[in-house]
Order: structure tokens, then sequence, then C-alpha cells
């Protein structure tokens, strides 16, 4: 045994507030990669609620990668969200009807910013918004609380309203190894083999490790 079956909802009956979420999605628009979890303690299965605005006609996608840790109250705003931006108003008329439907906005009149992009073994703390677009790269730490508008490097430290740049969590030459050796992309087997590690504090040792 090699550690958590990915397939399994909740991977550890003694902590029933935390979900493998790929295991609970039902549109075809949100793609979460293995062992990425949501720790809620009222409803953890129901982490698509946290995903808003997301409507198939907009045509944006939620991609998520393998071993993130995703805080309570995280919520992800999608494109759906958008108002018109270049008229006089934002205000959306034509979804209360009754005659105002005539200024429904075409679609290439709202502001799309395309995919949202989540990279591996991210970190998110408890009630982090998630704007439009928004692209996270592996690695980072997101802190509690803030509200990521732009996109984020790999191996980050942000926070904020705006989420903003703190720190790198490591020099430039350790980031650019790490990226090549993608460890979420390993077999269960060779990363229960290296647990050690990965979690050590001795960041010379992960160079020890081939690819």
């Amino acid at each position: 045994m090699f550690g958590p079956d990915p397939d399994a909802i909740y991977p550890n009956p003694a902590i029933p507030s935390v979900c493998f979420i790929k295991n609970v999605i039902t549109r075809p628009t949100i793609k979460v990669g293995d062992y990425t979890y949501y720790d809620d303690n009222e409803s953890p299965a129901d982490f698509e609620k946290h995903v808003t605005h997301h409507y198939d006609f907009i045509g944006d996608d939620l991609i998520i990668g393998k071993f993130c840790a995703l805080g309570s109250g995280i919520e992800f705003i999608m494109n759906g969200a958008n108002h018109r931006m270049n008229s006089v108003t934002t205000y959306p008329f034509n979804i209360f009807g009754n005659g105002w439907e005539k200024a429904t906005p075409n679609l290439d009149d709202l502001p799309f910013k395309g995919d949202t992009i989540i990279g591996n073994d991210v970190w998110f703390g408890q009630n982090v918004t998630v704007m439009p677009g928004v692209h996270i790269g592996d690695g980072s730490i997101i802190a509690a609380n803030s509200t990521v508008t732009g996109d984020i490097p790999p191996y980050s430290v942000a926070g904020g309203n705006p989420c903003r740049l703190i720190k790198k969590r490591f020099d430039d030459d350790l980031i650019e190894y790490l990226l090549y050796l993608e460890w979420w992309n390993w077999d269960s087997e060779k990363i229960f083999n290296n647990l050690e590690i990965l979690c050590s504090g001795d960041l010379s040792k992960i160079k020890s490790i081939a690819k």
C-alpha cells in the first residue's frame, strides 16, 4: 500500500472534512487532478458550489492540477460573472425580461479572460477568491482571505486583495529543478519511497532524485 486511494471521496474516514474533489465533480468543464482535496467542515463534497457563474455557453474551463490543498470558503468566479463594460451602463437589463431582453449583449461584448488554470501542489488558505482567467503556477501558496486577480508564478507565496507576490519560496535554480522534476507525476510507489525527501527541510536532498 503506497498511500490513499486517489479514487476515494473521503480518503481518511477519520477526517470527514477532507474530500478528494476529482471524485465528486459532475461538470465536464471542471477538471481536477488526483489527490487534490477540499477541506470544509460543512460539505466538502459540494465543491462545485464554490465554482460560480460557470455556464456552458461561455466556454471556459476550470483546471486544477494534482496534490492541491484547497481551504474552506474558496470561490472560483468564472467568466459568466462578467458584465458588459463597453457601454454607458454595466447593468444586465436583459436577465430580468419583461421587454428588457432587447438589450441582451452578444458574447463578444462581454469580457472573456479564458480558462482558470491552477497548477500542481498549490496550497490555498481559507476564503480565497480566484477571479476569471487566472493562472497560478505549480507549488505556489495563496494566503487566506486573498483575492487573486492576476497570474501567480510557480513556487511563489502571494496574498492580499488584490493578491500580490510576497516572495519566491526557493531560489531560481531550485524552482527550475522542481519544475523539471514534476514529482506530482510520479507513480504512487515512487512518491511513497521518497516521502521523507519531499517533506524534508533539507532542500539539497531533492536533487538526489532522478526524474
